[in-house]
């Protein structure tokens, strides 16, 4: 054998170690990746798979909501003999729907504004009553998801992350509720109590720090701008 056929073949055969090598590492890395998306599609198990039915829940809701609201809407400019068919039907539906319209009704009234268009702000209402219980349910479960995949991991850090963003983040939404809610709702009102009762003990101190500007009280956003730092550095911190 002469000595460039024994070079071509030690090339050859260098470059055939290489190859396999580089197809070794490939293949690791892709089962690496593999598992990985694997376990984390397993501890995410509240986010995709219990979510989306809370999610359906809402929406179809908050669409039957809407559809009743519109037809109450048409017929008190339709004013229907109340006698005659569609007539009872409409006292039947204002009956059963006198409870979700006298909150936006009395509001109206107070602003000198036409009652007939309550049903308008009750589905406002209900998309945006809709639309802040997803987004808390959705931080509530991204959490929970984290905080079990920071367990099976062993990762105390993360596992403080998680809980501390999430906690953040679920009180935020509750200060940004508060706000919304107490457009168009009476502190009287249950789930308004509920929320005053929560979100007091952060807002009464900066309240009396920070004066109204005008009839605006901009204590929530500078507490709501505190929070979301607060979230900046912790995940920062702990979940790098």
């Amino acid at each position: 054998m002469t000595l460039e056929s024994q070079s071509r073949k030690e090339l050859l055969t260098s470059e055939s170690g290489q190859e396999s090598l580089g197809k070794e590492a490939k293949l690791e890395s892709e089962n690496r990746r593999l598992t990985v998306s694997i376990r984390d599609a397993q501890n995410k198990i509240m986010l995709h798979s219990v979510y989306p039915v809370f999610q359906a829940i809402v929406v179809a809701i908050v669409t039957i909501v809407a559809l009743l609201m519109l037809i109450r809407l048409i017929l008190n400019y339709v004013d229907p003999n109340p006698f005659g068919a569609i007539g009872r039907f409409e006292y039947f539906l204002k009956k059963r729907t006198d409870r979700l319209v006298s909150p936006s009704a009395n509001f109206l009234a107070g602003l000198g504004i036409d009652t007939r268009i309550a049903p308008l702000v009750t589905i406002f209402a209900f998309c945006v009553l809709g639309y802040f219980f997803l987004e808390l349910l959705h931080r509530t479960f991204l959490t929970i998801d984290g905080i079990a995949l920071s367990i099976t991991e062993g990762n105390l850090v993360r596992l403080i992350g998680f809980s501390l963003y999430g906690f953040l983040g679920i009180y935020s939404l509750l200060i940004v509720m508060r706000v919304v809610f107490s457009w168009f709702m009476s502190w009287t009102n249950p789930f308004l109590r509920f929320l005053r009762r929560i979100t007091d003990p952060i807002l009464e101190p900066f309240r009396r720090i920070i004066p109204p500007v005008g009839f605006i009280d901009i204590s929530p956003i500078v507490v709501l701008f505190l929070l979301w730092f607060l979230q900046i550095t912790v995940a920062g911190v702990f979940l790098r």
